[in-house]
């Protein structure tokens, strides 16, 4: 699975993008094997100025077999967001088998 990492005002550290290929890479195992598929991940803080702390934001695209799953998420924790990202779209993963399965019966 090729995973594509981009991020804005927010620094692309080695241990957040060892962690977002970790957690994004281990959705290789429900896409069945398909090679051709592609995940994008964007991190990134939405704005400047919230008066609380900074709120992540963290975007995830997965595209494969010709279908494209997204999912998006805000916490305060960029980590967080990320697994909830991850959990997202392996719940959508799943969701999409299941719909192709049931078609077929």
């Amino acid at each position: 699975m090729k995973i594509d990492i981009f991020a804005n005002h927010v620094e692309l550290t080695p241990a957040i993008k060892d962690f977002i290929e970790k957690k994004i890479g281990s959705l290789s195992k429900y896409t069945g094997g398909i090679e051709k598929s592609n995940a994008r991940v964007e991190i990134s803080l939405p704005s400047q100025h919230h008066h609380t702390g900074e709120i992540f934001y963290a975007e995830g695209n997965l595209n494969f077999g010709g279908t494209l799953l997204r999912a998006e998420t805000e916490n305060k924790d960029l980590y967080a967001a990320i697994t909830e990202v991850r959990d997202e779209l392996q719940e959508q993963i799943k969701k999409f088998k299941e719909k192709k399965l049931d078609a077929r019966r």
